[in-house]
């Protein structure tokens, strides 16, 4: 699997692909059609498959400001691209000068100059340019003109809905692990760096592994039953709080992993952590006791859950 840079030659090897193009952040069911149909038609015709996303994603351009979002990182979403049958995931840069080309500019540039593209597929939805000016039909009259070919792909639909993005962040920002993830095939999940923290969950008996929720979008705060997946290939079950833990001050966002039955040392490590199911709210409690009684109930509801 490689990385290649959306503005650059693309290498000889990977020329007169098929390009799946989307911002496919979270890569959800919908997101998944688009690039199965992509992988489909490059192994029909014996092309190389590619997957090609943005980043950052063009509302962080045009909205810096914006609360975070992002389901997944490039670093998540190469991996997921991989799993679906890539051979090559192409980044565009989304920056002032990609924002301001052209419909008729980004494909003549990116897609069939620096990509030299055998194929496009797109969702219906999908469109790029500046303004928006670009949609499927006129990809499909390009592609006549410039010798490529090009599909769209239907919106998938479950439960009587389309599946998107935003319905994934709605669900998440409930505590709907459920839906999240049959919307994604599987949990959300985080991926980061474990840091220091100030410790005080070792000192209660419950050491964690704490993550900045950088760029990520916040889900529900509270108490989750989660996996976590190490480097080595391990996989953890745990119970997390992510929240600004209201017992202690000063508040400070994480999210804290405690993995059950485990005591290594993870600091500095990448690590993924799985939002399984929600347990309950944030809460501030009458003294140690009465949360590490909380903590414990948490942990053995967290272990049935898992356990299923």
């Amino acid at each position: 699997m490689e990385r290649l840079d959306g503005s650059a030659a693309i290498p000889a090897h990977l020329a007169g692909g098929i390009v799946a193009l989307g911002n496919f952040d979270g890569f959800h069911l919908g997101h998944q059609a688009v690039a199965g149909a992509a992988v489909a038609r490059a192994r029909a015709e014996g092309r190389p498959a590619l997957i090609a996303t943005f980043d950052p994603h063009p509302v962080r351009f045009f909205r810096p400001d914006a609360p975070p979002f992002r389901l997944t990182t490039l670093d998540q979403r190469e991996r997921l691209f991989a799993a679906a049958g890539a051979d090559a995931m192409v980044v565009f840069h989304f920056d002032g000068s990609l924002a301001a080309l052209t419909a008729e500019d980004f494909i003549a540039e990116r897609l069939v100059a620096a990509l030299r593209v055998g194929g496009v597929v797109t969702g219906e939805d999908f469109t790029f340019g500046r303004a928006k000016s670009g949609d499927a039909a006129m990809m499909a009259r390009a592609g006549g003109v410039l010798n490529f070919s090009t599909e769209t792909v239907a919106p998938v639909v479950l439960d009587g809905e389309v599946v998107s993005s935003s319905r994934i962040r709605s669900a998440l920002s409930h505590g709907d692990c459920g839906v999240a993830s049959r919307l994604l095939t599987r949990p959300f999940a985080i991926q980061g760096v474990v840091q220091h923290g100030d410790k005080v969950g070792r000192t209660i008996g419950y050491p964690t592994a704490n993550l900045d929720m950088g760029k990520y979008l916040r889900p529900a705060y509270g108490i989750y039953a989660v996996r976590g997946r190490l480097a080595d290939g391990r996989v953890l079950h745990g119970a997390a709080n992510l929240g600004i833990r209201p017992q202690f001050e000063p508040a400070k966002e994480l999210l804290e992993p405690y993995f059950f039955d485990f005591d290594e040392d993870l600091y500095g490590q990448v690590i993924e952590v799985e939002l399984v199911e929600y347990l309950r709210p944030e809460a501030r409690f009458d003294g140690l006791d009465a949360l590490k009684a909380q903590m414990a109930a948490d942990c053995d509801r967290a272990r049935a859950i898992l356990a299923r």
